[in-house]
């Protein structure tokens, strides 16, 4: 983002190259960028784009993928971006927060602990993250710590149709 300029030129940029189509799903390679919007400050276009990119790339047809399934990218992609959270940066203890596309989710971990995302108010037009408490603190954070993952508890979103346009 410094190299070009900082965050809002960056998001700009970003801006275009969805708006003009430059954006193919079926690469996987590039299945993150819908969620640098998130790291650049603008949470509410990576929320956009992921509903717009589920809707847009998965069916439930022989051929509901719209690229190849490399080693299961492309459903794994889904799967994460589904629950609301997606891991940009492989290798890193951090996943970025997207948008939950159920009302309820529970990942039951290795360890007997489960993690709970919980969506208030999620439907098809309610995609956008109007608040979150993690484990019922006030959570204000654009990803989600690994560990806070397996140490068990509830990520809960309240959602709206409308985006919550920060102003930092």
């Amino acid at each position: 983002m410094e190299h070009m300029g900082g965050k809002k030129r960056f998001s700009d940029y970003l801006d275009r190259f969805f708006e003009e189509g430059y954006y193919w799903h079926g690469n996987e390679p590039g299945h993150h960028v819908a969620y640098l919007f998130a790291c650049a400050g603008e949470p509410w276009k990576t929320q956009q784009w992921i509903h717009r990119i589920i809707d847009r790339e998965y069916f439930n047809t022989p051929d509901g993928l719209s690229g190849n399934e490399d080693a299961g990218q492309m459903s794994a992609w889904l799967v994460f971006s589904m629950l609301g959270f997606y891991p940009v940066c492989p290798g890193m203890p951090c996943y970025v927060i997207g948008s939950p596309s159920f009302p309820e989710s529970v990942i039951t971990l290795d360890n007997g602990k489960e993690f709970i995302i919980q969506a208030h108010g999620y439907s098809k037009e309610n995609i956008y993250i109007q608040s979150a408490t993690l484990n019922g603190q006030p959570y204000d954070k654009s990803y989600i710590l690994h560990k806070d993952i397996m140490n068990g508890g509830v990520l809960s979103f309240v959602m709206g149709n409308t985006p919550k346009i920060s102003s930092h």
